[in-house]
């Protein structure tokens, strides 16, 4: 199957130059690539549509390039921003730009060339101004760059001069490819349409060349809230921010709308598979749920934690089997705060599994909090050493959070 109807196929697919075009040069063997600028040390789950094409693509044979880009983020890409985005360090993009790989390299076999790992830094940086703006510069029309519409959200709040250099900068990228590496299609979110279009027709006038484009949808759940966020913030695929557990947690916790939609994109299940799983109503919708949930965590983390997350989800939800406590999320407190004891309000607080004191107050007034199984009765009851269990707290938030608190 042609990897272009894939796409179409699970979702990817939001627009191209030419569909014919596209579907000819990937019923070959091509080189793409999508560009990613390590503004952090790690990506969360709103970054997983394009890993996830550069995946499908390289499954049917074709080279993927992950562009990092350590240029481009020393200016910060306007697109989808209502203002100019932090400037950092040289520093800190290169050890950003090194953890990112070590996470590409859970999705991308980079052996045997099957995958180039490139930093735009490297020509980029060396770049001499004048001559830019002369050779590549020349080329563009600024009110055709105005017209795309990563700069015409940022002309009521304002545009810096720094930032509407980038389109160039992009288009640049995808030339040097171009000539350097056979690069034909450059592929990213639909907010960088306008971007990719400049590259591919600066690659035209330059060397009177054929490139394409091709843009995914930017995603959303259907509740409407952006893609990879939660109550407590992004779900990051760093286990160091975010824990195998916890990443299981999220896609178990998958809108029920949304379910049939993630499985076709965030997992590599055949599309039967896929829409029998979708089709499921009701509680079975819950089988559904925990097929999505443990194989996006077996993608990213590996058989076993995915398998441990499943366990402990199991045990601690449905009571089966017995609870594997290493693989709950876990808050280290230290000793002596239980040797004294805690208000219950504030342990819960501190802990994490609520925003503020406030509402752990309200949980408790409501009900809804316990530790180690048994109901909290009064907000400001003190939680000691003698309310530990095998060494540890067990808290429980309403029905399905946890999280183990261990003194240290």
């Amino acid at each position: 199957m042609n990897v272009f109807d894939v796409f179409k196929e699970r979702g990817f697919f939001e627009q191209c130059t030419d569909e014919e075009r596209v579907r000819t040069l990937l019923g070959g063997s091509a080189t793409c690539y999508i560009g990613f600028d390590p503004t952090s040390d790690s990506f969360h789950c709103g970054s997983l549509v394009p890993i996830m094409a550069l995946a499908h693509l390289q499954r049917h044979g074709h080279r993927v390039i992950p562009l990092m880009g350590g240029g481009t983020a020393m200016i910060g890409d306007p697109s989808g921003k209502t203002e100019l985005r932090q400037l950092i360090t040289v520093e800190k993009i290169e050890s950003n730009s090194v953890g990112l790989k070590k996470q590409f390299e859970k999705f991308i076999d980079f052996s045997g060339g099957k995958a180039l790992m490139l930093n735009n830094a490297e020509w980029l940086r060396p770049l001499n101004y004048i001559e830019f703006l002369r050779d590549i510069g020349r080329h563009f029309s600024v009110n055709k760059m105005l017209a795309a519409e990563s700069y015409r959200m940022r002309l009521e709040t304002g545009l810096n001069f720094i930032e509407f250099n980038y389109m160039l900068l992009q288009s640049y990228d995808f030339l040097h490819l171009y000539k350097n590496y056979d690069c034909r299609l450059q592929m990213g979110g639909n907010d960088q349409w306008g971007n990719i279009l400049a590259g591919t027709d600066l690659i035209r006038r330059i060397t009177g060349g054929d490139a394409e484009a091709l843009t995914f949808p930017l995603l959303t759940t259907a509740s409407g809230s952006k893609m990879g966020k939660t109550e407590k913030g992004a779900v990051w695929l760093d286990p160091a921010k975010t824990p195998p557990y916890d990443y299981y947690q999220y896609w178990i916790n998958t809108d029920d709308r949304d379910v049939g939609k993630f499985l076709a994109l965030f997992t590599f299940l055949p599309m039967e598979e896929v829409r029998c799983l979708g089709a499921l109503e009701g509680a079975d919708l819950r089988k559904s749920k925990e097929v999505l949930a443990f194989e996006a965590t077996k993608l990213l983390h590996g058989d076993d934690e995915a398998e441990k997350a499943r366990e402990a989800a199991r045990s601690l939800f449905c009571g089966e089997g017995p609870l594997d406590l290493e693989s709950v999320p876990t808050f280290e407190i230290g000793a002596s705060c239980l040797q004294e004891g805690t208000p219950a309000f504030m342990l819960l607080a501190d802990c994490g599994i609520v925003k503020s004191r406030g509402e752990a107050r309200r949980l408790i007034q409501q009900g809804g909090a316990y530790v180690n199984g048994r109901r909290i009765d009064q907000f400001d009851e003190k939680i000691s050493e003698s309310d530990l269990n095998c060494g540890c707290l067990l808290l429980r938030a309403g029905k399905k959070k946890y999280i183990r608190v261990k003194p240290v």
